[in-house]
């Protein structure tokens, strides 16, 4: 039987934001919202669902995680020639939402996509755990396989021809850095009477201003 699902809600609580008493760059508050989200949410507060647009125009979504982020950005990493790989090269823009159940909170994001850096690429991938680094290699992310068993067969042979040596990064896996010229932060209240913060770049400049729930 198919439950009912009409009649779930949640009352969410939260403290009222103040557009005036926020800071005049974004960075600033999504650093703190993220520093508290992964002490609430654990390992999954840098989650965020990442939307691209094919070229037919079909918008496709996913979950990935937040690697990195500065001045410049939000980055993370994945493989170039995946579908969202593909959907970047084809239009280099993107929306992500961090949804953080427990503060009753999420941000919007929008703005350009570019690849970043090689050496940063590098870095990172030094970084990760031996099996993740075997991962970039084995996984042929997105393209349609027979089954299970053909995935572990490629894993057993890039084990061996990487045995005992380090593993370098494939060509056609690196980060992708977001450039926000969007930022939108959502706090939830009763009744449905929502705050929401915006932040437009407009030229050098940030503007600040409310929204209606």
């Amino acid at each position: 039987m198919t439950r009912d699902i009409a009649d779930i809600r949640r009352d969410y609580e939260g403290g009222h934001l103040d557009a005036d008493k926020m800071p005049d760059t974004p960075l600033e508050l999504f650093e703190e919202w993220l520093t508290l989200a992964l002490e609430s949410e654990g390992l999954d507060g840098n989650a965020m669902t990442l939307a691209t647009v094919d070229s037919q125009g079909m918008p496709h979504a996913r979950i990935v995680l937040l690697k990195g982020y500065d001045q410049r950005g939000l980055t993370f990493y994945t493989n170039y020639q995946s579908h969202k790989g593909s959907e970047l090269a084809n239009v280099p823009q993107a929306a992500v939402v961090f949804w953080w159940p427990s503060l009753s909170r999420q941000i919007r994001i929008e703005g350009e996509v570019i690849q970043v850096l090689p050496e940063e690429s590098d870095r990172y991938f030094a970084s990760r755990p031996r099996e993740s680094q075997l991962g970039a290699w084995v996984a042929t992310q997105s393209v349609e396989i027979p089954d299970r068993e053909w995935i572990e067969r490629r894993q057993e042979r890039f084990e061996s021809a990487y045995a005992d040596q380090d593993i370098p990064r494939p060509a056609h896996w690196g980060g992708y850095l977001i450039m926000p010229r969007l930022m939108e932060f959502w706090q939830g209240q009763p009744s449905r009477l929502h705050d929401r913060i915006r932040y437009e770049l407009r030229g050098d400049d940030w503007s600040r201003y409310r929204l209606a729930p």
